[in-house]
């Protein structure tokens, strides 16, 4: 057992959909260690999204108490939470998210502007990111020349660059083959083990789930059941 990292206490979450309330989470409870990799499993509509935008403070819980680290994510001001988003937390989403304008360097570089980080760490930190993820050779390559897989990688590199301690991915396979997606999460295992990066990835794609050391099954806004191996 490692030391706890995150811990969801009670959380509750509506939200209104037109004239109805959607009642996303209904009391989870749940704790991750710090350098866990960790599957959320369920139907669509059963939380999963909701718990990666908690964690990534892009909402707040309507009931009950999130903590990350010594953070206490409800207690965070609007510039904190900002703060948060840059420092503790990376993203990667099922599509990509990235600047088709900007090539494969500046897209991983993006999340280095807004840090207080020298041009030549920056410089160092994204080559170093883009020789981690098997890209160091296509730093100039325009987005839209990039196979899926590519993509996901440079997303993930983007990820890597902040040395967030914690990443959240949501969907990373979704639009992947599976030969792509499984590369794609042999990467996020190499990056877990060598630097204890916390990975919390939603998903529905069984083939990706042997990754996780973790397994928590969300049913219908609670967790139903949660799987070690």
């Amino acid at each position: 057992m490692g030391l706890s990292f995150i811990t969801m206490k009670d959380v509750c979450h509506e939200y209104p959909l037109g004239k109805v309330v959607v009642k996303a989470l209904k009391g989870v409870n749940l704790q991750i260690d710090a350098g866990e990799m960790v599957a959320l499993i369920g139907p669509s509509g059963s939380g999963k999204t909701t718990i990666i935008n908690l964690l990534g403070a892009l909402d707040t819980p309507t009931n009950g108490e999130i903590f990350v680290g010594s953070l206490n994510l409800n207690q965070l001001s609007r510039g904190e939470r900002i703060k948060y988003r840059k420092t503790k937390v990376s993203f990667i989403f099922q599509f990509f998210n990235l600047f088709p304008t900007l090539n494969v360097y500046e897209n991983t570089e993006f999340p280095l502007l807004f840090m207080p980080v020298p041009q030549k760490e920056i410089k160092e930190r994204v080559l170093f990111a883009l020789e981690t993820v098997g890209l160091g050779g296509l730093a100039k390559r325009r987005i839209d020349e990039l196979s899926g897989g590519e993509r996901q990688r440079v997303a993930i590199a983007r990820a890597l660059v902040t040395k967030a301690p914690l990443v959240l991915a949501d969907e990373p396979t979704g639009n992947l083959d599976g030969e792509t997606a499984a590369v794609v999460m042999e990467l996020m295992t190499k990056i877990n083990k060598e630097f204890g990066t916390t990975f919390l990835f939603s998903t529905h794609d069984p083939r990706v789930m042997k990754y996780a050391g973790k397994i928590i099954e969300l049913r219908d806004g609670r967790v139903a059941k949660i799987q070690t191996s």
